[in-house]
């Protein structure tokens, strides 16, 4: 059964790959003298591993990391001494055994920001609603192991809810996808909305990881 962590990933660490966020908390572990288990084989290396990897430029309330707490440390002190080895923007909230089974995490909630500095056109918010509520919306996803070079996707299945708040110069959708197995990036629907309705293209869109949720729509601890 392996511990898990949960972590937050804002301002400049947004941008910190998924590969460097894992050598970055190996490199933690070792900094704050928290024993982990290793790798085996001829080169072992502090196990880490990232649960719904983020994309790049993405920011993140609910990130989950498993690895193999060894004796020496608690649960409870954990998440300080790693925090500060930690650079900044990234903040260590929990750490626990866990139970379940990664499987079992089902939906993430998105929030996505749709940012006009210039005014929010009015008819963005019914586009939206328009796209959102269609009974099928199939769109290419790039694929390196299909033949064509892409797959087609239809996202209103992988949408379990939404609910969008405008301002005068924003449109914030509350979003809460699929996960995996498939699961749905929410830069689809940025670029299928664009694609569907350009003239409300915003100038730049914004992505928050607010929390991750098993299948009964709650909080995946």
């Amino acid at each position: 059964m392996a511990d898990r962590l949960l972590f937050s990933k804002t301002g400049r660490a947004r941008y910190i790959s998924h590969l460097d966020l894992m050598r970055t908390f190996q490199r933690a572990f070792s900094r704050a003298k928290i024993p982990i288990k290793h790798t085996e084989g001829f080169n072992p290396h502090p196990f880490v591993s990232i649960a719904l990897p983020l994309s790049v430029g993405y920011s993140s309330q609910c990130e989950i990391l498993e690895f193999g707490l060894l004796e020496g440390t608690s649960y409870e002190e954990a998440p300080a001494r790693l925090t500060a080895a930690m650079p900044e923007g990234i903040i260590v909230h929990q750490c626990w055994p866990g139970e379940r089974k990664l499987k079992e995490l089902c939906y993430v909630n998105y929030i996505m920001t749709f940012d006009y500095p210039d005014g929010r056109p009015q008819a963005c918010e019914p586009a939206m609603q328009e796209l959102l509520s269609r009974e099928s919306l199939v769109v290419k996803k790039k694929s390196n192991k299909a033949k064509a070079g892409y797959t087609e996707t239809d996202l209103i299945p992988l949408i379990r809810s939404w609910h969008i708040e405008c301002q005068s110069d924003t449109m914030t959708l509350d979003l809460v996808l699929s996960a995996q197995n498939p699961g749905l990036n929410p830069e689809l629907i940025r670029s299928t909305f664009c694609a569907e309705y350009p003239e409300y293209a915003p100038d730049f869109v914004t992505f928050h990881r607010r929390e991750v949720l098993g299948g009964e729509g709650k909080p995946f601890r």
